[in-house]
């Protein structure tokens, strides 16, 4: 999502392309040629250290810096992966313990092998930094508990009590990377702290202290060089471009074609679509493109567009705190005045469809998880009459043409939005517009930049904001953004607690139960459910989703990929759950060959 701002003031484009030298602009470097792309997650900075840890750092998913796998975006299953550094995994039926069995001939680009003991440094390195499977707080769910090396190429990973069916997700998604060049910095004496953090009290208060303690630490960590198990090693970098080498000892090198990998720095959009359009990238990622972009940049020589299934989608949020949004037949009645295809062309006609209707769910995924469940659901297609309906009901009232509070005071309908995502701005200014044509004062007011925006919203100051919801595939994850601390839900030491609006967090201010139900209680038992128990409750939530708004989805996402098959072929097909992953990864999975000539 981070390539949604554009940025006005753009770095030289030539700086970029050519900061690796005349030689590897022209795309050749020995056998295999040099393939070029951009990091769909972060902009380069050419001084921040060598280090995967650190959130700038100079590494590059898929290409230098590995997993223990790699996510494959099911729809409903989010426990599917292709191997990483990890050859295959067993787990017991509960997820109480993983057992994670190493590709054979991984090796570090020093020529060392990767072993167990690489595993237990880099889960050691995830624990300074919390959060996932590796968390030191007493009870939350789907915290590891327990690690025993098996032998070199082998460990096992037992989660605690309180179980959680991301476990297997969170482990596979562990970053891994060298013991002799990064265990100094764990010290002598860390696993012992890490069992006492895990207990109550003083003492473990003390030890989860130290452990986080470690976190900058280990962020602001700079190896000399970089030691990879990836099919690449950094070889250098600049403000413009960071340039790879083959590594020849990736356990699997005889599927990866290029002999160097090209990454360009890039400032915002424009200067991605410039690189599109002039055939520079043999592959990027989503970026949002306007429609007359994307016809420039499908007539680039070579290029071809990928797409796939994005588990993310854009909504409309409501602050049920404030008034006249604490109401749902107000919420209801700006459902049926919003145009979602409307919406939908403008801000994101390439990389959205509009929302068959708001159930939390990407509408790709809405289909597998509720089935013909979906088609009994509120459309909530575009009707004034219902609309109007709806306000009278919630005692709004209308005079020369204008919708006021039930009191009749104005009612002025603000859609706040950061300034920085393009379609995002562009959606909200088509919301405004058409509420306006319907008789409700409405604007957009804009954050300067995406930071702000979050700030802002989890301090309650909007009554109606952008939110992105549907975050796949995990069912749990999905309600979460509805359902969770931004509705007031926490799981603090394994017990669920619900904050009253404006309080921890609590920006969206819905009630705890409506109608008896608990939705965030039903949310946090997606934790543990078993697959038919997890379509149950996801059926009750959509419905209830469906009814209260707590949001007005608008339209789910496409995960929007740009290839070009001038020097290089075999990309994933539309279609294709790899597309979510790095290139680096499909060359990992023997997609990506060099074009004959």
């Amino acid at each position: 999502m981070k390539r949604l701002a554009v940025i006005a003031v753009l770095a030289a484009i030539a700086t970029a392309a050519t900061a690796c030298g005349t030689t590897e602009a022209t795309g050749t470097a020995g056998p295999g040629g040099i393939y070029t792309t951009i990091d769909g997650s972060k902009q380069i900075d050419a001084a921040a250290p060598i280090n995967p840890f650190n959130p700038q750092g100079s590494t590059f998913a898929g290409y230098d810096a590995m997993s223990l796998a790699w996510p494959k975006n099911d729809l409903t299953d989010p426990n599917q992966f292709y191997p990483g550094i990890a050859r295959s995994w067993t787990t017991t039926p509960d997820q109480g313990e993983v057992v994670i069995h190493l590709q054979p001939n991984a090796r570090w680009s020093d020529g060392r092998p990767v072993t167990s003991e690489d595993i237990r440094t880099s889960i050691g390195l995830a624990y300074t930094q919390g959060g996932s499977a590796y968390t030191v707080n007493a009870g939350t769910a789907g915290a590891a508990a327990d690690f025993q090396i098996m032998d070199a190429k082998t460990i096992k990973i037992a989660q605690g009590s309180n179980r959680s069916n991301t476990f297997l997700r969170n482990i596979l998604s562990t970053i891994v990377v060298p013991a002799h060049v990064y265990g100094s910095l764990l010290p002598a004496d860390f696993w012992a702290t890490l069992k006492a953090a895990r207990g109550t009290g003083p003492a473990a208060d003390k030890a989860k202290s130290e452990i986080s303690g470690l976190s900058q630490k280990v962020i602001a960590f700079a190896p000399k060089q970089d030691v990879s198990a990836g099919p690449f090693v950094l070889e250098r970098i600049n403000p413009g471009a960071a340039l790879l080498k083959k590594n020849p000892y990736f356990y699997d090198a005889g599927k990866i074609a290029p002999a160097k990998v090209k990454v360009l720095n890039y400032t915002g959009n424009e200067q991605i679509w410039n690189y599109l359009v002039s055939g520079k990238l043999d592959s990027a990622p989503f970026t949002a493109v306007p429609a007359a972009v994307m016809e420039r940049i499908k007539q680039a020589p070579g290029n071809e567009i990928r797409k796939g299934y994005s588990p993310v989608a854009a909504s409309l949020a409501f602050n049920q705190a404030h008034k006249p949004y604490d109401n749902v037949h107000v919420r209801r009645a700006l459902a049926y005045l919003i145009d979602r295809a409307q919406v939908t062309r403008i801000a994101s006609p390439e990389a959205g469809t509009p929302s068959v209707t708001t159930t939390g769910i990407h509408g790709s995924a809405a289909k597998a998880w509720l089935g013909d469940g979906l088609g009994s659901l509120d459309a909530y297609k575009v009707d004034p009459a219902k609309a109007e309906q709806e306000l009278k009901a919630a005692g709004m009232v209308k005079r020369n043409g204008v919708w006021a509070m039930p009191d009749g005071k104005p009612w002025k309908l603000q859609v706040h939005v950061p300034a920085s995502f393009s379609d995002w701005v562009a959606a909200a200014k088509s919301i405004t517009s058409q509420l306006n044509d319907h008789g409700i004062d409405a604007s957009v007011v804009t954050s300067a930049d995406y930071v702000l925006y979050l700030s802002e919203l989890a301090s309650g100051k909007y009554d109606v904001g952008f939110w992105l919801m549907a975050l796949g595939p995990s069912s749990y994850n999905i309600y979460q953004r509805l359902y969770g601390s931004a509705n007031g839900w926490s799981l603090l030491a394994g017990r669920l607690r619900h904050s009253s609006p404006g309080k921890d967090g609590n920006w969206m201010g819905g009630p705890e139960t409506i109608d008896g139900v608990n939705p965030g209680e039903l949310t946090n038992k997606l934790n543990l459910a078993s697959p038919d128990e997890q379509k149950r409750i996801v059926a009750t939530l959509a419905k209830l989703t469906n009814q209260q708004l707590p949001v007005i989805q608008l339209y789910d996402y496409v995960n929007t990929q740009f290839v070009n098959s001038t020097r290089y072929t075999g990309w994933p097909p539309a279609g294709s759950e790899a597309l979510r992953l790095p290139a680096g990864v499909w060359m990992q999975l023997g997609m990506i060959r060099k074009k004959q000539a």
